[in-house]
């Protein structure tokens, strides 16, 4: 017999729907419900390389910690890699299968998925209590109703009540609520239970005159009122746009150990990718993280990142364009930290071959690693482990590059020269022993007085950020009755909302 269900839909992309569904899964397995996540469909620059080896969105493997499961590729069978405004690569269940338009896939792939993302959630309900869902974007998109894999299409396929959720911090959220269900069929609104308020300031008493006449249209309940937190964002879907979420602490800053601060600039790439790779930098007291896309902004940072990117040529000329490259190549002559992390690992190296990502050929790097990279049409997707600077490192590698390393010292599969780092190993500062020797390298070539803390785990606060969505659901939303939707659906009977009412 199939677990229970229940899909988080949003008014809007960027609603809150990721944050929900890993605080709903949290409440759950402390309750002692064996639960998964499952997002069908997901685009997303930010991804995930899972023990077998399969490639998935970052925000399910949080989901997944949350869940306190193993992440798999079960969880996000469809994963779509933003090469450009007009492409993407199309990952299913975990491994890249071509590059396809927004139209093609639109236009026919996306309605043949429906059948293997389908399959995914039976299997995940089959091993599991419940499964929660994440939509996407809206469901009332209805350009895209008719090829929908990842919202009402889901909903409606596998019989799951969708709990809409609406950001009130962005305002206009009750004419998102009742927009969003009048815009769906008599079918998709039936499977529409209710609402979920995100970010709420204030006190609710001023809320519920409106929540109150929002059931009356509506024939729908608000199950939650969730109040505004900040920094509990998880792992971010968009790599397209920089981050803007602050570091897993209460405080802006957590005061330094020693003298001084530590300040990390990180280079603001173009498709930018696993930018979630400097959190565990911006998780330790006395250091400053901050995106930046301008020379001057190099100035004062004692570190450098140049982060990943889907487009390793094209992110290499953005720096070139806007003076970044010359301001790296001065920080690297003045023995300045910088660090490559992916495709800023290979921008750094002599040359490029590129006939796969940009199909731009040979191409002449920024030269600061003595490192020769090819493109591959096989995508590496690797769990490696090792040690450096004398701790044991961890970490995760997604590329299309191969490096030939033929200098310098050796480092993470990558190099070291001078004060010059590369690396195609994605969340190696994560490792908490190997971040602290790092931080004191960079400090001493940065002349700070900087010292690590001693017992920051990176690991320990994210399992208290995770507990803390867990506690917003449970002390702000009606459990009894989300329990209710996820064991037994939608209510029989829910009102149809004609388009343009109500009257």
């Amino acid at each position: 017999m199939n677990g229970g269900g229940l899909l988080v839909a949003g008014t809007t992309s960027d609603a809150g729907k990721s944050v929900v569904t890993a605080g709903i899964c949290r409440w759950l397995v402390r309750q002692g419900v064996k639960v998964a996540p499952f997002k069908a469909q997901n685009m997303s620059l930010n991804s995930f390389v899972t023990r077998e080896g399969a490639e998935i969105g970052r925000a399910q493997a949080m989901q997944a910690q949350a869940a306190r499961v193993e992440p798999s590729a079960l969880m996000n069978p469809v994963l779509l890699k933003p090469g450009g405004e007009q492409s993407s690569q199309v990952v299913l269940l975990g491994r890249p299968v071509g590059e396809m338009s927004a139209r093609g896939y639109h236009g026919g792939r996306r309605e043949r998925l429906l059948g293997t993302v389908l399959d995914c959630l039976a299997e995940l309900r089959a091993g599991h209590d419940a499964v929660i869902c994440e939509g996407a974007g809206s469901p009332a998109e209805i350009n895209l109703r008719r090829t929908d894999i990842v919202n009402m299409g889901v909903a409606r396929n596998a019989r799951l009540p969708v709990l809409v959720v609406g950001d009130i911090d962005r305002g206009g959220v009750f004419a998102s609520f009742f927009g969003t269900v009048a815009l769906l069929s008599p079918e998709d609104q039936a499977c529409v239970a209710g609402f979920l308020v995100n970010k709420f300031r204030g006190d609710v008493s001023l809320l519920e005159p409106g929540l109150d006449m929002l059931h009356g249209l509506t024939g729908r309940r608000t199950y939650g009122v969730l109040p505004f937190r900040p920094g509990l964002g998880i792992d971010e879907e968009d790599g397209m746009a920089v981050s803007l979420r602050g570091p897993l602490r209460e405080s802006d800053l957590a005061p330094p150990l020693g003298e001084d601060v530590l300040r990390v600039a990180v280079c603001a790439v173009p498709l930018m990718s696993n930018f979630t790779d400097v959190d565990a930098l911006a998780a330790e007291p006395g250091v400053v993280v901050r995106f930046v896309d301008r020379p001057a902004d190099l100035a004062d940072a004692d570190l450098v990142v140049v982060p990943g990117t889907r487009g390793t040529v094209r992110a290499l000329e953005w720096l070139r364009e806007r003076g970044l490259a010359d301001a790296l190549a001065a920080r690297a002559a003045g023995g300045r930290p910088v660090l490559g992390i992916c495709g800023g690992f290979q921008l750094l190296g002599d040359r490029i071959d590129d006939d796969v990502e940009s199909r731009r050929g040979r191409v002449d790097g920024l030269g600061l690693l003595p490192v020769r990279v090819r493109f591959a049409r096989e995508k590496t997707l690797a769990r490696p482990t090792g040690e450096a600077l004398g701790e044991p490192v961890e970490g995760y590698e997604i590329h299309h590059g191969v490096a030939e390393v033929t200098g310098g010292d050796a480092f993470l599969d990558g190099c070291r020269a001078g004060s010059v780092w590369g690396t195609h190993w994605h969340g190696s500062l994560e490792s908490d022993g190997f971040r602290r020797a790092f931080l004191r390298e960079v400090a001493a070539a940065a002349g700070r007085r900087f010292v690590p803390a001693p017992d920051t785990s990176f690991a320990a606060l994210r399992e208290e950020q995770l507990d803390r969505l867990g506690d917003l659901i449970e002390q702000h939303a009606d459990t009894d009755a989300l329990w209710r939707l996820i064991e037994s659906g939608a209510p029989q009977g829910l009102p149809f909302i004609p388009p343009g009412a109500p009257a």
